[in-house]
């Protein structure tokens, strides 16, 4: 999400701990077969192409079958969370960011989702090895799922081709390390990541085990860098990228990008967030709109000159003062509604700079624009309709809903297509340019620029935002809860999840949290209505004995699908609440960590 952050020691105690390729198969084939989810995703919410509206588009020269995805953040760093994203129709994928420091501490709670949306968050939290075999992990279990009887009815007879882009940062010192090198040429060719996991094919898996997993993972890298990087530095990792790496590249770029005056005059004064502080000092330091212009112009002509690609992405987080304090640290990163209108607004001033050499609808240049920001279902036609290939998601899928909110929006688009006589994304682009025209517009961005900023202001304004989640008077407790199933929807990290209560409880839900994917971002605890933090009071669940041994609170020690210990320091992992727990693993749901296959695996 956000690119920048103050770097610390190495955390004790790792903040993810990834669940092997036989357990997250053991995962798939229990849960279809006693809930009929994945990774608690429930079917219906499983995106299946309307066989009637092509929604495909060209990414970077590459076919991609919807034009949506996660953004680079917490929704694209572990394997179960990109094939939860793919699941739900999302077929461009970009990759949490990789960097070279990857020990740092991220002080927590990380994430803000109360109203628009902040974080403190950046590069990933695992080890840039553990990156790699993440995505290779992922990349493996798509083509399986593709291909995988049960899920047919619910996919379609052909999902579509999916991109999978690299992102890194933030200098060029990091990025041409040792380790980030070795990282871009392991996704370039995973071949021998690919045949240790083939290893893990057992059981009923076994048949997967001499398909043909294409060892090519990525060859295309979304840059990132930090706020106040400077221009020749940017050019530097882009050239590096090109000539060392022979990727195509697309380049971050900040609101900033649109001077300080227009960004807090958008902010504070037109969106009405008067308790924003725009940092200014931010916009001294940061790349200037006309020497972004020529940047933009250089690194495009390097690309061509080399038969390669470039683009743009719009935009980066915004950085502001921590003025609210709910998380740690002096400064904080905006998105949501509020960056919508900054990214779209910039897109009209480079169109308008760059006529055309962008790759959108009134230009047909060849610098292609994405976008990430404030991606909703009700914005996500009139954003693609701005020509931006793709349009990502992060702040929308960490609401009430998460991946399950992916399916809808993509159904909407196919509505919207569909309703204006058009069978593809290209005609349909085509056709709203030219309407935008004879609206007085120049580009279709033009005109949602002033309609954001105008007549559909509500949406994006502090009126339409500052809406609490709800709340009940009521204490959260280890067992038992209204069963609002927000712990397990708000989550990136799929850590929770949810099983039929016991007797006695007829009609409610039990939530359990795998600890090692819980990285304590603070989304459950923002969107649970009672009192308390259900990361802290939900029975937690571990895997790994030392990482048990050195935990602070409850928790319950699984080996085999089993309860082997259940020592805790806060009194609530009791012998009563050790018997409970393990009554419900052994329930008719039971252990979704337990099954014939991982039990296979395991020996």
């Amino acid at each position: 999400m956000a690119d920048q952050h103050t770097a610390g020691v190495g955390e004790e105690t790792p903040p993810l701990t990834p669940m092997s390729l036989a357990t997250l198969l053991g995962r798939i084939e229990h849960e279809w077969a006693t809930r009929k989810k994945l990774f608690d995703l429930p079917n219906a919410r499983i995106w299946k192409p309307d066989e009637n509206v092509d929604l495909s588009f060209e990414f970077l020269g590459r076919p991609c079958a919807t034009p949506i995805g996660p953004a680079a953040g917490p929704h694209s760093q572990l394997a179960e969370n990109i094939v939860l994203s793919w699941l739900g129709g999302s077929r461009l994928f970009e990759l949490k960011t990789v960097q070279v420091l990857d020990e740092l501490v991220v002080q927590r709670p990380c994430i803000d989702m109360q109203t628009i949306g902040y974080n403190i968050e950046w590069s990933q939290e695992l080890l840039v090895p553990q990156s790699l075999t993440e995505y290779v992990k992922a990349s493996m279990l798509i083509e399986i799922l593709r291909q995988w009887e049960p899920l047919a009815e619910y996919i379609g007879s052909d999902p579509g081709p999916h991109v999978f882009d690299m992102s890194v940062g933030y200098d060029l010192a990091g990025i041409s390390s040792d380790k980030v090198s070795s990282f871009i040429r392991g996704m370039k060719d995973a071949s021998s990541e690919i045949e240790v996991l083939r290893s893990e094919l057992t059981g009923s898996w076994a048949r997967f085990t001499d398909l043909d997993f294409n060892p090519q993972i990525s060859t295309t890298l979304t840059l990132s860098t930090f706020h106040g990087c400077p221009p020749e530095e940017i050019e530097s990792i882009t050239q590096h990228l090109i000539d060392e790496h022979d990727l195509d590249v697309i380049v971050k770029l900040n609101p900033t990008l649109l001077g300080y005056e227009t960004v807090a005059g958008i902010v504070n004064d037109e969106l009405g967030y008067s308790d924003v502080t725009v940092q200014e000092a931010a916009f001294t330091a940061d790349l200037q709109f006309a020497r972004g212009i020529e940047l933009i112009e250089e690194l495009n002509q390097y690309a061509k000159d080399r038969g390669r690609l470039f683009g743009i992405k719009l935009t980066n987080t915004l950085v502001v003062d921590n003025v609210k304090q709910w998380m740690p640290e002096d400064t904080m990163y905006l998105s949501g509604p509020p960056l919508h209108v900054l990214a779209s607004t910039l897109l009209q001033r480079l169109a308008e700079a760059l006529p055309g050499r962008l790759n959108i609808p009134g230009h047909d240049g060849d610098i292609m624009v994405s976008f990430s920001a404030g991606i909703t279902k009700d914005n996500l036609a009139d954003s693609i309709a701005m020509g931006v290939n793709p349009a990502t998601v992060c702040s929308d899928l960490l609401k009430p809903g998460g991946y399950g909110r992916l399916a809808p929006m993509l159904k909407a688009l196919t509505k919207e297509i569909a309703a204006s006589g058009h069978t593809d994304l290209v005609g349909w682009k085509a056709a709203r340019q030219q309407q935008a025209v004879a609206d007085g517009y120049d580009t279709s961005a033009a005109r949602h620029v002033a309609f954001i900023r105008g007549a559909g202001i509500d949406d994006y304004h502090l009126s339409g935002n500052e809406k609490l989640p709800r709340v009940v008077d009521n204490d959260l407790e280890m067992f038992g809860c209204v069963a609002c199933n927000f712990c397990v929807t708000v989550c990136p990290n799929d850590a929770f999840f949810s099983i039929k209560s016991l007797d006695g409880m007829e009609g409610r839900q039990q939530y359990l949290l795998f600890t090692e994917l819980c990285n304590e971002c603070g989304n459950c605890l923002t969107f649970c209505p009672e009192e308390g933090d259900p990361a802290m009071i939900k029975p937690r669940l571990y895997s790994d004995p030392e990482l048990f041994a050195g935990r602070e609170g409850q928790g319950f020690l699984l080996e085999g699908g089993r309860i082997v210990d259940s020592r805790g320091d806060t009194g609530l992992a009791d012998p009563e609440s050790m018997t409970l727990v393990q009554m419900l693993l052994d329930s008719e749901q039971g252990n979704p960590l337990y099954s014939s296959t991982q039990t296979e695996a395991s020996t």
